[in-house]
C-alpha cells in the first residue's frame, strides 16, 4: 500500500557524515563530499536544477529513454530487478519500466529519505505489478539487496544523470566494479554518460542564471551545520564552477570570501579568502575514455545510445567473460 512501503536503512550516520567531512577539511585542497548535498531541501534545490534552460542532461537522457526504449528493453530483456543507484525523482525510472518487458521488482537505493519515500511510493502506485523494494543508504558502498517475492532473470543497475561522473577515475573503478558484482553473472548495467561537448555549453549548465546551482551548492553548508554542528558560514562561501579542458570536467567549488575559522565537531580549520574548496566534479566523457574506464571494472559496452546532438549517451554494459584457460 502507498505510504506504507518497508525501507532498508542502511543511512549513513552523524558520525559517518562528520567523519568523512573532517578527512576532507584535513586534505589538500580542503574538499567536501558531494554525496551528502542531498537533503530534503537539496533534492528539491536538484530537481529544480534539471528544469534549468541552461542545464541540458535531464532533458536530453529523458528524450532519450522515450525515444530508445524498446531497444534498450529489447537489448535488456525480460524479468529484470532494476536497481537504481540515486533515485531521486523517479522521472527517468518511470520511462525505463514502463519500456521493460516484465520488470519482477524495482530497488532505488538513495541517501535521501524524502526523495526516497516520495519517488518510490510513486512509482508503487503507478507499477502495481512490480514489487518496489526501496533501499535508504549510500550507494557507494556496497549494499546488500533485498530479495524480490518473484524470482527475477537477471538485475539490471541503473545509473543515470551521468552521476559517474562525479567520482574521481579511482572511485568510477571501484563503483562500477561493485555494480559488476551486484548485477551478477548475467545481469546488466544501464549508465548515463555526458559526452563531451562546446565547454561553453557546459559551463552554462552548471552556472544557471537564475541561481539556483549556486543555492543547491551552499545548501551542503546548511545540511553539514544541522546534521554534525559545524559551524560552515553560507555568507561566507561562494559557488564556483568552471570547466577544466585538459581533463574534460566541470569542478565546483566554495571559494572563501573572506579569511575565516570553521569549526567541526571540535575541530578548527582555516581558510584564506579566496581558497578554494572543492566540492564536486562533473567528468565528460568521449568513447575512449569511457571504455578504457569500465575495462578497468572487469565490464564492456554492449550497446551505445546517443541523442541526435551527440551530447549525451546510454551505455549498456556486462561483465566480462572469464578467461578462456584459467590458470589451474
Amino acid at each position: 500500500m502507498s505510504g506504507d512501503l518497508p525501507i532498508t536503512d542502511l543511512h549513513p550516520t552523524p558520525d559517518d557524515i562528520a567523519g568523512d567531512v573532517l578527512r576532507g577539511l584535513a586534505a589538500t585542497p580542503k574538499r567536501l563530499p558531494s554525496k551528502y548535498f542531498y537533503d530534503r531541501r537539496g533534492s528539491e534545490l536538484f530537481e529544480a536544477i534539471t528544469r534549468q534552460p541552461e542545464y541540458y542532461p535531464t532533458r536530453i537522457e529523458l528524450a532519450l529513454l522515450e525515444a530508445r526504449g524498446t531497444q534498450v528493453a529489447a537489448a535488456v530483456g525480460p524479468r529484470a530487478h532494476v536497481v537504481e543507484y540515486g533515485s531521486g525523482s523517479g522521472r527517468k525510472t518511470r520511462l525505463l519500466l514502463d519500456a521493460l518487458d516484465d520488470p519482477v521488482a524495482y530497488t532505488p537505493i538513495e541517501i535521501s529519505r524524502s526523495a526516497l519515500t516520495a519517488s518510490a511510493d510513486r512509482l508503487d502506485r503507478e507499477f502495481g505489478d512490480v514489487e518496489v523494494l526501496p533501499v535508504l543508504a549510500d550507494f557507494t558502498c556496497p549494499v546488500p539487496l533485498p530479495a524480490p517475492s518473484r524470482a527475477a532473470g537477471h538485475v539490471l543497475v541503473f545509473f543515470p544523470g551521468s552521476t559517474l561522473g562525479n567520482f574521481t577515475r579511482e572511485e568510477s573503478v571501484r563503483l562500477l566494479a561493485a555494480m559488476r558484482d551486484t548485477m551478477g553473472e548475467r545481469g546488466s548495467a544501464l549508465i548515463g554518460i555526458d559526452l563531451e561537448k562546446d565547454p561553453a555549453v557546459i559551463e552554462a549548465a552548471y552556472n544557471d542564471a537564475a541561481g539556483v546551482t549556486a543555492a543547491f551548492t551552499l545548501n551542503l553548508l546548511a545540511r553539514l551545520n544541522r546534521d554534525i554542528g559545524s559551524d560552515l558560514a553560507l555568507d561566507g562561501f561562494a559557488h564556483r564552477a568552471r570547466y577544466v579542458r585538459d581533463e574534460g570536467r566541470i569542478v565546483t567549488t566554495l571559494e572563501s570570501l573572506r579569511q575565516q575559522v570553521v569549526t567541526v565537531d571540535g575541530r578548527r580549520f582555516a581558510f584564506a579568502a579566496g581558497e578554494q574548496m572543492h566540492v564536486e566534479q562533473s567528468q565528460k566523457y568521449s568513447d575512449a575514455r569511457f571504455e578504457a574506464l569500465v575495462r578497468d571494472a572487469g565490464l564492456h559496452v554492449v550497446e551505445r545510445w546517443n541523442d541526435p546532438l551527440d551530447w549525451f549517451g546510454l551505455r549498456l554494459l556486462r561483465r566480462d567473460p572469464p578467461p578462456a584457460n584459467p590458470p589451474p
